[in-house]
This record gives structure tokens, C-alpha cells and sequence, in this order.
């Protein structure tokens, strides 16, 4: 990452066309961060009650149902409506351009959108301000995945930093191949629902040999959380640090064993195919 970019909130205005849930968390993210004011924070959707309900507690003021207020006074836009909304923006985004057709950065965060399909529907930007992304939930609380693809002939150069420092500064960010977008939505973007499966689970076991439930979902949360940190912190493969734990005839080898009895990888590999299926047959 450049060294142009320093701590503290950024000096650009932020829109997102699209109040929902993503939207909501990519905000959280940025603001638990301090990399963006409230204040340069611009968000719109059609409820405007639900909107002020949901996001005046993060100090955001600037919230409308004018999309084009909206990507008329930002510099960076993200894009967080459903696809088959998408039609309904166009139009306001293409005001904005024609009314402001200064640098300003397009981020797409919809499922199953193509970049080819963008620039189709915008024809009127510059492809090099462009972007498809596809963060994951966790970018809320500062630990989530983001994924990005930009059109092959765009520049990697400064287009890019300020969108890229955002990203990067709420969990780990990496540019794909457009190609792999849709593997990394069953990985990383559909994972969380795969981790929260198993976190419930493992509390459950926990509460039938008598722990308090609130106990036990504290402790299998922590322990997901801290055996993933240690994946990241060592960078020792899981087998390996599987194997620290498992002492010869001891409690978590019988408890792997009933692990593989039941196919566990094998199901949660399952789960990132068939989620990687369903986001190709979306595009």
C-alpha cells in the first residue's frame, strides 16, 4: 500500500446507493476504523425512515432517497442495491455523470453482476473507473475478506489506492481475476453462514454435557476465533496445528475421529461448490 496513505479518516466523500445490509456493514467497517468521517458519509434507498432508523446511530446526517444526490456530491460511489434493481439506478447515476463528469469511482458490490454488464448499462464512464467487489460480512467489525476485479485494460495505478486502502483497512483485500469472483463468494463470501453453523453446533455440543448456554456459546465462539488467529499469526497449515492438539489416545483425537465419521470436510466442501454453482448461475 502506498505510503501517500496515513492513518485517520480519509478526505473524500463516500456515497452508497443502497442502504441495506452490506452497505450498512462496509460503513460500519470504515467508521470502527477511522478511515472515514460520518460526516463524509452519503447514503440513500427508497424507506427513509428505515434509513435515519438504522443508520443515524452511526452518525451518518447525510441520508436521502435521491440517488443522485448521492453520487452527484461523492467521489466514490458503491453500488449496494439487489441486481434486479440495477435498471432503476442507471438513469440517476447518468445524471450525476452528466452533471459532474469529474473523476468519481463506480464500486459494485451486487452479486452475480459482471463487469461486461456494467459497462453495457454505463457506457457513458470511463471503464477505468470501474470496479466489482464482493466483501463479506465480517468487514463490520474489521476482520472480513474483500475481493475486487477491474476491467482488463484498466491501469492498476492511483484510480485505485483510495478504494484499495478502504478495503484493506477492514480485513484482508485481495484483486482477482473476475473469473475467481465467483469461487471466493463460495468461500469467503457465503463462508460466515458456514462458520456460524458450526459455532451454534459446537456450543450445542457443549450445553448437552451441561455447560450454561451463554458460556457455551462464548467459548466456542472465542475458540473459532482464536484457532483462526492462530492459522494467521504462525502460518502453519491447519493439519499441523491440528496435530499439536491431538495427543496419542487422548480427547481430541476421539473428537476428530467423530469428525470424519460424520464427513465434515467433505460436507463444507461441498457447501463452497454448491455456493460457487449458485453464484455462477446469478452472473
Amino acid at each position: 500500500m502506498s505510503e501517500e496513505l496515513t492513518t485517520g479518516p480519509m478526505e473524500l466523500n463516500v456515497g452508497f446507493i443502497g442502504g441495506g445490509n452490506m452497505a450498512y456493514a462496509l460503513a460500519s467497517g470504515f467508521l470502527n476504523k477511522g478511515v472515514l468521517a460520518a460526516e463524509s458519509i452519503w447514503v440513500s434507498a427508497t424507506n427513509l425512515e428505515k434509513l435515519r432508523n438504522r443508520w443515524s446511530p452511526l452518525g451518518v446526517t447525510n441520508i436521502s432517497t435521491d440517488n443522485r444526490e448521492v453520487a452527484a456530491k461523492t467521489t466514490i460511489v458503491f453500488i449496494c442495491v439487489k441486481p434486479q434493481i440495477f435498471p432503476e439506478i442507471v438513469e440517476d447515476i447518468k445524471f450525476a455523470y452528466n452533471r459532474d463528469p469529474s473523476f468519481k469511482k463506480y464500486v459494485s458490490i451486487m452479486a452475480g453482476v459482471t463487469l461486461d454488464h456494467l459497462q453495457k448499462s454505463l457506457p457513458f464512464l470511463d471503464e477505468d473507473f470501474l470496479l466489482r467487489a464482493m466483501p463479506n460480512t465480517p468487514i463490520q467489525v474489521g476482520v472480513g475478506c474483500t475481493v475486487f476485479c477491474r476491467p482488463p485494460s484498466s491501469p492498476k495505478d492511483v484510480l485505485y489506492r483510495d478504494v484499495e486502502y478502504l478495503f484493506e483497512s477492514i480485513g484482508l483485500a485481495y484483486e482477482v481475476k473476475e473469473s475467481q469472483m465467483d469461487a471466493v463468494t463460495g468461500l469467503a463470501g457465503c463462508g460466515p453462514a458456514y462458520v456460524y453453523e458450526f459455532i451454534e453446533a459446537l456450543a450445542d455440543g457443549g450445553v448437552k454435557q451441561g455447560i450454561p448456554r451463554d458460556m457455551a456459546l462464548k467459548l466456542a465462539a472465542q475458540t473459532v476465533m482464536g484457532a483462526a488467529k492462530t492459522v494467521l499469526d504462525t502460518g502453519k497449515h491447519p493439519a499441523v496445528l491440528k496435530d499439536e492438539v491431538c495427543s496419542p489416545g487422548g480427547a481430541t483425537i476421539h473428537g476428530v475421529h467423530a469428525l470424519e465419521q460424520g464427513s465434515m470436510r467433505s460436507t463444507v466442501m461441498n457447501a463452497v461448490e454448491r455456493a460457487t454453482e449458485r453464484a455462477a448461475q446469478l452472473s
